[in-house]
């Protein structure tokens, strides 16, 4: 696989999305600049200019007429694709970390950073059909429980629960209509340090999985939060995701650059490692950034996938036809 390497950001990525099609790959960074690249030859769209500090997740909708933003300015937009016009800006009273579209896109959550005494929170936002009609009215607040911050929450199956994970490193799956905590994962079997990631598999329903600074990724069950299968590694890991065509996971991190020694060159281990969904075995990895991988995505189609890193590249990977016609290995 040659990369196509993709320099638009002047700082590092925090975060990777492709729109529903898999024609457009959405990507953030601490450069406050929210970018969008024609999948297929990384050839930059445009960006969207308005955030004044760094820019940690995004998701755009079904129809990729709408994408939305979380930024360290105490803010999450919402930003018309095509145009790259702000629409509406949600302003909290701390940093915005995380968002996602429901389901439908009727509804959106943001989460928020702790500051001072406010702890952590979910807020669920009505998205309207028209933005003039827009309100920054929460339809409900969800706080109170997890220690630290909440690094990413996402919906769970039809909008009915959301599932939230973060510094205190424990999964937790919240009513939606009633905003109650309906359960959390064993401390056992669960994370043992901060979840960094949490992404669903594509097909929205069956499960989804979790990085983690103790140096493994593990697959859970998106309905009874069981754990499934855990994927272990050498290194913290920043991003975790699934390819939706074959039964491999793709995992990032790496030792932050400043801890990298100059006499050991193995140190940064800075690659996206391909697992065995099924066997939890190493099977091959993708080398080339210059310092930990932050994000990772795999396209809608299952045939590419794009990292993110702290050398503020993104590179965009096209699988070769080997990689389809041998599946146990790269």
């Amino acid at each position: 696989m040659r990369p196509i390497l993709m320099k638009g950001h002047e700082r590092p990525l925090t975060y990777l999305k492709y729109n529903k099609d898999g024609d457009l790959l959405f990507s953030c960074a601490k450069d406050k600049n929210p970018t969008v690249w024609f999948s297929d030859n990384g050839e930059r769209l445009g960006t969207y200019n308005g955030h004044n500090g760094a820019v940690w997740c995004c998701d755009v909708c079904r129809d990729s007429s709408l994408l939305i933003t979380s930024s360290a300015d105490w803010s999450a937009k919402l930003w018309s694709v095509q145009t790259g016009v702000p629409v509406f800006t949600f302003n909290f009273d701390s940093p915005a970390r995380s968002v996602d579209f429901s389901t439908g896109d009727k509804l959106a959550l943001i989460t928020t950073d702790p500051f001072f005494r406010l702890p952590s929170a979910i807020h669920v936002k009505r998205i309207a059909q028209d933005p003039s009609d827009q309100t920054g009215e929460s339809v409900i607040i969800l706080d109170g429980r997890h220690q630290g911050r909440i690094n990413r929450a996402v919906w769970g199956p039809l909008n009915r629960t959301i599932i939230s994970a973060g510094e205190d490193c424990v999964v937790r799956v919240w009513d939606t209509e009633t905003g109650q905590l309906i359960r959390e994962s064993d401390p056992e079997t669960g994370h043992k340090d901060k979840i960094t990631s949490l992404e669903k598999a594509i097909d929205g329903g069956s499960n989804f999985i979790t990085g983690s600074v103790d140096k493994s990724a593990k697959l859970w069950d998106i309905r009874t939060l069981e754990l499934l299968k855990t994927y272990r590694t050498e290194q913290p890991l920043n991003a975790a995701t699934m390819s939706p065509l074959l039964d491999h996971v793709v995992l990032g991190g790496g030792q932050e650059v400043t801890r990298v020694t100059n006499t050991d060159h193995r140190a940064g281990k800075f690659e996206a490692k391909f697992y065995d969904k099924i066997l939890e075995e190493e099977i091959g990895g993708v080398k080339g950034h210059f310092g930990p991988i932050n994000a990772l995505a795999f396209n809608p189609d299952g045939r590419s996938f794009a990292s993110g890193g702290e050398d503020g590249y993104a590179r965009l990977h096209h699988m070769d036809q080997d990689y389809f016609n041998s599946r146990n290995r790269l």
